[in-house]
């Protein structure tokens, strides 16, 4: 169950900025781990500064009181709560100084993840003393942070699924762009992401970058259908051509023209198997087949010589 921020600092939803501006000093100066030494009181410090993160920001505390604190917890990470967050400024205003590099919510971060690393002296500290190596208490060293992943749409043909392609994207990093090209394998399906790696945003304390994600999207096609790996292609034939058969001209995806039987007494949706005219296998060999369905039409109207043959059509039970 995630916390209530709203009890974390012991106000009410109702509670002004300077109420909650007010609650927060008050357990800062009690929770500080300069103040008061342990774990559980820098626990205790992280906990009330989330909370003051999100409630002192209007848009931050509007979203939290939108979404409820559960759904509010899965939806926004840490970077999230504390990005816009000053430690150092909140640190200075209770008397402390500010000493923090760094965003708060790695100084803060729980577990072995990456972050800063908390690094203790053996010689005492003031208890309003500041965050430096000169005050012989404790310092905060940065570890290297891997830059953030980034996720990216691209939208490609049916054509290039069916033959591969190389695309080239500027993703903007910062206030720079790069310019990078992206070889799309054969195959591909619409949702799957290709990982580049490193390509991410750049890291921080000497860390690598982050990877790029390409999400791929494959809009419709005006003519096939894909189908896994098989390909649908709809033909229209008239009624004479199914009752005594025919050939028909087949457009492929790989812009080829491929002529085909289409045997005597074909019924209507019949389907005509065109073998290794499908997509390529993703990552695989071989490929899928493409399925000619056959359209019997049925004319809207006739002409008169038209009507008559119909006729003699329905007197031979045809």
């Amino acid at each position: 169950m995630a916390d209530d921020y709203y009890k974390t600092l012991g106000v009410t939803k109702e509670a002004t900025a300077d109420e909650i501006k007010k609650a927060y000093r008050k357990l800062a100066l009690k929770y500080h781990p300069d103040r008061s030494p342990g774990k559980d009181s820098e626990e205790k410090f992280k906990k009330i500064s989330e909370a003051y993160a999100v409630l002192s920001d209007a848009e931050k505390r509007q979203q939290y009181d939108n979404f409820g604190s559960q759904a509010f917890s899965q939806k926004f990470t840490q970077e999230d709560i504390f990005r816009n967050f000053d430690i150092n400024d909140i640190l200075r205003d209770l008397g402390f100084g500010g000493g923090f590099s760094g965003d708060f919510s790695r100084v803060f971060r729980s577990g072995g993840g990456r972050g800063h690393q908390r690094v203790y002296r053996t010689r005492g500290a003031e208890p309003f003393s500041d965050y430096s190596d000169a005050d012989g208490g404790y310092y905060y060293q940065n570890n290297p942070q891997k830059g953030q992943d980034v996720e990216y749409q691209l939208s490609i043909s049916l054509n290039d699924v069916f033959g591969g392609a190389e695309k080239h994207i500027t993703l903007k990093k910062g206030d720079k762009t790069e310019q990078i090209s992206i070889k799309i394998p054969k195959g591909i399906k619409s949702g799957q992401k290709l990982r580049l790696a490193e390509k991410g945003l750049t890291g921080t304390d000497g860390g690598p970058p982050g990877d790029l994600y390409i999400l791929i999207i494959v809009p419709d096609h005006p003519v096939f259908v894909r189908d896994g790996n098989d390909i649908m292609y709809r033909k229209d034939i008239t009624y004479s051509q199914a009752v005594l058969g025919t050939s028909v001209d087949v457009e492929t995806l790989a812009g080829e023209t491929k002529r085909i039987k289409v045997p005597a007494g074909t019924q209507n949706n019949t389907k005509i198997r065109m073998k290794g005219f499908g997509i390529p296998i993703f990552k695989g060999s071989g490929k899928g087949d493409q399925y000619v369905i056959i359209n019997v039409t049925v004319p809207k109207k006739l002409n008169q010589k038209q009507n008559d043959l119909i006729k003699k059509l329905v007197s031979e039970n045809l």
